[in-house]
């Protein structure tokens, strides 16, 4: 493990009910760490990277190991430590917890089968259930209101705080825990205890527009999701747009992005990146398809490996984006086991699209900027790009 380089979304983590909140994102925006393929990986256990790379590691793991030999906690002493090195994306797991974020890289999660979303009212509304889940075997439907979950009411409180309550503490509500949600449809209002399940997440929906466009929906680059996507593209109509849809998408796995960009692109960079103070490079595979229109949606939403792909098809001609400037994640992190087994990550490099842009704290500007009518501006452009006059 401490020899995994990984590309992370923004976060600066306590322990225990606000970690949930990164796993709950898996469901509700894609949220998940990512990592950069095998070559990357150092075998050393103290990653060498920017200046202070080294050294900040080090630190952290010397507070835990003195922490265990006082007989305190190592794990609130490495975030001690991980607070005071002024690393912005520095965090620090329990074993537990990393084990829940390994298994969401992987396309799964525990939790009840259920998306839902914040009306202006404040109402929380289920919006999706997951066919075969324990919501969708309890008969809760799309547009049922959530009016509480263990007791605690939720209305007007932010759809990841909800979605951590579903899930429950990486620790204390594995598979099997049960969960108690109140629940309303019109007049009628009930309780239904639901038991948490391992549930996949799918991370790509694909739809067909008026026209033949398809919309590609990324919602994180969990494993299998380049395969996802070649399917999608297999089944859409021959010469058709397509529309990659990236907003919301917090990142993955850096190996998938690449795949996917793959599917895209005959071969050539995709990013460079710089990691144990070495500079190396990501490349497509050949025979990607490069003769579809494509346009690739983007917002604020979208970091990490999602704004590699987008600088990629970007920077190389292939894609034009549409939406708003992306987050602006573009720094790599490198985990650390520390004595009681709790994990420790720090930065220790960045990377850059084709033509050299640096992504971290500056974001990916679109090609067109475009809001709420960001689909239909794709559209628009699609039909042009697609006019052989």
């Amino acid at each position: 493990m401490s020899g995994r380089a990984l590309f992370c979304q923004p976060r600066r983590i306590r322990r225990g009910a606000t970690l949930t909140l990164v796993f709950a994102g898996v469901l509700v925006a894609g949220a998940a760490t990512g990592s950069f393929p095998e070559s990357a990986r150092p075998e050393r256990k103290i990653a060498v990277g920017p200046v202070g790379a080294a050294t900040r590691h080090e630190a952290v793991q010397k507070a835990a190991a003195e922490a265990m030999a006082d007989g305190k906690s190592p794990t609130e002493a490495a975030e001690r430590a991980v607070s005071r090195s002024g690393d912005r994306w520095g965090a620090v797991y329990s074993e537990s917890e990393y084990e829940e974020f390994r298994q969401a890289l992987d396309g799964s999660y525990t939790g009840v089968g259920l998306w839902a979303r914040l009306e202006p009212d404040g109402r929380i509304e289920v919006t999706k259930v997951r066919p075969g889940s324990p919501a969708a075997d309890a008969g809760i439907r799309r547009g049922d209101r959530l009016r509480s979950v263990d007791g605690s009411e939720v209305d007007g409180r932010p759809v990841t705080e909800v979605i951590a309550l579903l899930r429950g503490d990486a620790e204390d509500a594995p598979a099997g825990t049960t969960v108690t949600l109140g629940l309303q449809r019109g007049k009628r209002a009930w309780t239904e205890k639901l038991r948490r399940a391992r549930l996949s997440t799918d991370s790509v929906t694909d739809r067909r527009l008026t026209g033949g466009v398809t919309v590609i929906k990324i919602a994180a680059f969990t494993k299998g999701t380049a395969d996802a996507v070649r399917a999608a593209l297999r089944a859409a109509p021959a010469e058709a747009g397509i529309v990659l849809d990236l907003r919301g998408n917090s990142g993955g796995l850096v190996t998938e992005a690449v795949d996917t960009a793959s599917s895209f692109l005959d071969g050539g960079l995709v990013a460079t990146y710089d990691i144990e103070g070495a500079q190396r490079s990501l490349h497509a595979a050949a025979g990607g398809d490069t003769a579809r229109p494509l346009v690739t949606l983007v917002d604020g939403g979208t970091m990490s490996a999602a704004e590699l792909l987008t600088g990629a098809l970007q920077d190389r001609g292939r894609a034009v984006v549409i939406g708003s400037r992306t987050f602006g994640k573009g720094s790599i992190q490198m985990p650390t086991k520390l004595p009681d087994g709790s994990v420790a990550e720090l930065t220790v490099g960045h990377y850059r699209t084709p033509s050299g842009h640096a992504v971290d704290g500056r974001g990916i500007t679109p090609d067109l900027e475009a809001g709420a009518g960001a689909l239909e501006r794709a559209e628009t452009v699609l039909t042009g790009l697609g006019d052989p006059s």
